[in-house]
């Protein structure tokens, strides 16, 4: 079956894949899963840096100036939401959590700027909660490899991979998927040549197609 062929493979590729944001507390994972929409894991580490240095607690944070956190963060965009989000995340796990990162899904929903995908992302790398999240490298390439439909929203992308793959390895496939969509079946030209799962691959059928 197609997901057995591509589990092996992901295997192959990445043997222990790992969260590539960098992170000492549990809240500065939080933090940096909810400031890595829409930019790169790359960028989010150079930025964090600078601002967990700086405020190296949650009480810091949650009473840090707003124009220096977005100052700090700029170079990732949408830093103006972002770094309220900051704010109101340290703000809230101090109020309602004792200052730790819950394992409680609807918990983790009800903090600013975080939604499904954040928590489980967090939960999966905090907890070893088994859980898939899916951003846009996880819907690419599970669209492009027939585990999904092209009109499928991420809800049924995360049902979808849930039903195909054992739940032992959900957190680890997550992982490979996104690992792989970053670097190798990338939106724009993806390395297909050396891929071994071209043969069930919709995006090279499609690029056939055009010649």
């Amino acid at each position: 079956m197609n997901h057995n062929i591509i589990e092996e493979y992901l295997d192959e590729l990445y043997k222990n894949p790992k969260c590539e944001l960098n992170y000492n507390k549990d809240y500065e994972l939080l933090i940096a899963v909810v400031l890595s929409a829409q930019t790169t894991d790359k960028r989010v580490n150079q930025v964090t840096k600078i601002l967990f240095n700086k405020y190296d607690s949650l009480e810091k944070l949650s009473n840090a100036d707003l124009e220096d956190i977005k100052q700090i963060i700029k170079p990732i965009g949408t830093f103006n939401k972002k770094s309220v989000f900051v704010k109101e995340i340290a703000k809230y796990l101090l109020d309602n959590c004792n200052g730790i990162v819950p394992n409680d899904e609807k918990i983790l929903t009800s903090i600013p700027g975080v939604g499904r995908k954040t928590s489980n992302v967090v939960r999966s790398n905090l907890f070893n909660y088994p859980a898939i999240a899916v951003d846009t490298h996880v819907s690419r390439v599970s669209k492009r490899l027939n585990l999904a439909k092209e009109k499928d929203d991420v809800l049924t992308i995360e049902k979808k991979l849930m039903k195909k793959f054992p739940k032992e390895s959900w957190a680890k496939i997550h992982h490979q998927l996104v690992l792989f969509g970053r670097y190798k079946c990338t939106a724009k030209k993806p390395i297909c040549e050396e891929c071994k799962l071209i043969d069930i691959c919709k995006y090279k059928k499609r690029k056939k197609s055009l010649i």
